[in-house]
């Protein structure tokens, strides 16, 4: 059994303004992207400005904010949110649901694509690479904020978290930034190093993520609000599954065009 590092969820207090580490984890994953996203501008044939992958980024950040957080009560927490209308703003306490971030980020870069004469697919394809730096990041903070733990376990490296009882549980949080985060990103990565046909590498992002998200919610405990869903399914589990079965069709006709 492992012990938890118990971390004080806030970082650092700027006067009576406390800065938590759950924030400080997004915003490390998306200085991350963007440091990466501006290399990649160099080698891509999009052709985008510095000022125009600012604007895409500013436009994908708040599409993760405001998708992740209306997906996360609608998704995960509807009855709460009705009871409690200004929990939607309580960001500091988690609760971004990463398949309302997806939705959020698609909807934020067709809007763009419309100002601006470009091709959505295109873009996702461009971007896709880096999103698991966000992911891996936010898993952190997750971690750090003794939320989202797994189920209950006997293995060596099951955790007591504080709130989570007093068995050891999965450290599905960390199951998440290695699989979601670290094994995703390098084989996007790598994938995209390469010319691949228009809509290969954002199917490819859905099918794997699914399939891990898919793999470790069998480790994680189900959302204690939601519970299971259909005796064997959680909610992560079926929101997963249209990713991968999109994914596929992407996959398909882009090598059909090739």
């Amino acid at each position: 059994m492992l012990k938890y590092p118990d971390i004080n969820p806030i970082a650092i207090s700027i006067g009576p303004l406390p800065i938590h580490w759950y924030g400080l984890m997004y915003l490390v994953g998306f200085l991350a992207a963007w440091g990466l996203l501006s290399w990649r501008r160099e080698q891509s044939t999009l052709k985008l400005t510095s000022s125009q992958l600012s604007d895409l980024l500013f436009y994908a950040a708040l599409g993760v904010i405001i998708g992740g957080r209306l997906g996360y009560v609608i998704f995960y927490d509807w009855a709460y949110f009705v009871a409690n209308p200004l929990f939607i703003f309580q960001t500091w306490k988690g609760g971004m649901s990463f398949h309302g971030g997806l939705i959020g980020v698609i909807l934020a870069l067709w809007i763009y694509t419309k100002l601006n004469q470009r091709s959505l697919i295109e873009l996702t394809d461009f971007v896709a690479p880096v999103v698991p730096l966000g992911l891996g990041a936010g898993r952190i903070g997750n971690f750090i904020n003794s939320e989202l733990w797994g189920r209950v376990t006997d293995l060596p490296w099951g955790v007591i978290f504080p709130n989570g009882g007093d068995l050891p549980r999965h450290p599905s949080q960390l199951y998440e930034f290695l699989l979601e985060g670290v094994v995703l990103f390098l084989i996007l990565w790598i994938f995209s190093s390469r010319p691949q046909p228009k809509g290969a590498i954002s199917g490819l992002f859905l099918v794997l993520y699914g399939l891990f998200r898919l793999t470790i919610e069998i480790f994680r405990e189900p959302d204690l609000q939601i519970g299971f869903i259909l005796r064997w399914f959680t909610a992560g589990q079926l929101l997963s599954l249209p990713m991968i079965l999109f994914g596929i069709i992407l996959l398909v006709l882009a090598y059909r065009r090739k």
